[in-house]
């Protein structure tokens, strides 16, 4: 977590260095910090689960070619459901508010946020170990429980991630939402 917010903090240019030293600006510039990192983790989690999403493209075919028509529905489930992951966490809202926002958002906020979208990272190797289940499982008995079992793991993914709106409305009151 804190390597993405170093990277973030440690690209300041001289104008934000400076605004920093101006009493109440710091606090703007720190939240400001947190949100860029918080859509640079994000970004990276989309990139990876883009990637497990390329291999279930690829297991698709590969199941085409050798004559598997009928687990391809099933497949696709899990396809679908890690689609909707990625796309989900690449428009999610930043858990932030602006400096002229009526809603402020305080770090300690923003960090269960930021913690919030890494633990969504840890999901991928979730999702890695069940296709690679998929994979060792073709052209045995065991591959329709192999991929009932990704498609089940690809919804835990896109649950989590709908409790992250669960977590936001923590930060942010009803009312101001």
């Amino acid at each position: 977590m804190s390597d993405i917010l170093e990277q973030v903090t440690g690209d300041r240019d001289f104008l934000k260095k400076l605004f920093a030293k101006i009493p109440g600006f710091k606090g703007y510039i720190e939240r400001g910090d947190r949100r860029m990192s918080d859509k640079l983790l994000r970004d990276h989690i989309a990139a990876e689960f883009d990637t497990l999403y390329q291999r279930v493209s690829s297991l698709q075919r590969d199941l085409i070619s050798q004559g598997g028509l009928e687990y391809i529905d099933d497949l696709e489930a899990a396809a679908i459901k890690l689609r909707q992951f990625i796309d989900r966490v690449r428009t999610a809202s930043y858990g932030y508010a602006g400096i002229f926002d009526a809603i402020k958002i305080k770090e300690e906020e923003l960090d269960k946020v930021y913690e919030y979208d890494n633990a969504l990272l840890a999901l991928s190797d979730e999702v890695r170990s069940a296709i690679d289940n998929v994979e060792r499982s073709i052209g045995t008995e065991g591959l329709d429980a192999a991929i009932r079992h990704l498609v089940s793991v690809s919804q835990q993914c896109v649950d989590a991630f709908n409790k992250r709106s669960e977590v936001m409305k923590g930060i942010i009151p009803d009312e101001q939402a």
